[in-house]
């Protein structure tokens, strides 16, 4: 094998694995010698170095892994720092929109027109800044009241509540329907089609 292409080996193998691997794996997967293994790494560990590349390797005990070069540090925080923009399922989506229309609005309110349980839904809306508790209802139980937040409108582009667009009938029975399926994969029931091809093998 080319040495270009045993440098490439190993240097794939170091980003796959991504943990500390030992010379003598290599070796034995790839069927060379321990010491033209480590020969390899250390070519690939000085490159890294002398073109000041953002990724280093490093020894550990006898192991080589590849890992980010430290310099890199301080860039990699800033990046890091920047805000998360969070991917809303159709679950999350169908659930804001219920809060957004009808806050101050519970949990139990939120699950009569859904159709299905909300609190996993509620808490990743409120994660994600989307929602907030307003408070109580003074009602037995005293369930918690949510809404919207400021960051809800930046999201969405609109200056106040009034702004969002009219929901139909029609899009509140999407929800449900949408919701019904939802409650069938989570608990995996068969279809009618499943049902009816059992009853007939019987």
């Amino acid at each position: 094998m080319e040495r270009d292409r045993m440098r490439a080996t190993v240097e794939a193998i170091l980003f796959t694995m991504g943990e500390s691997v030992e010379p003598e794996r290599i070796a034995k997967a790839m069927e060379w010698s321990k010491d033209e293994t480590i020969e390899i790494i250390n070519e690939l560990a000085k490159e890294y170095e002398d073109n000041g590349r953002g990724i280093q390797i490093i020894e550990l005990d006898g192991m080589y892994q590849m890992c980010t070069n430290k310099d890199m540090y301080d860039d990699l925080i800033k990046i890091a720092s920047q805000p998360k923009k969070h991917v809303l399922t159709d679950v999350l989506l169908e659930t804001l929109s219920i809060i957004a229309y009808k806050q101050p609005v519970t949990k139990t309110e939120i699950e009569k027109i859904r159709g299905v349980s909300c609190d996993h839904a509620v808490s990743k809306l409120v994660e994600y800044n989307l929602v907030t508790e307003l408070g109580r209802l003074d009602a037995p139980g005293r369930p918690m009241l949510f809404g919207t937040t400021e960051e809800f409108l930046r999201s969405f582009g609109v200056h106040t509540l009034d702004e969002l667009p009219e929901v139909s009938p029609m899009q509140v029975e999407e929800f449900k329907i949408e919701a019904e399926k939802e409650a069938a994969e989570e608990l995996g029931i068969e279809s009618e089609e499943d049902s009816d091809s059992t009853t007939n093998e019987n």
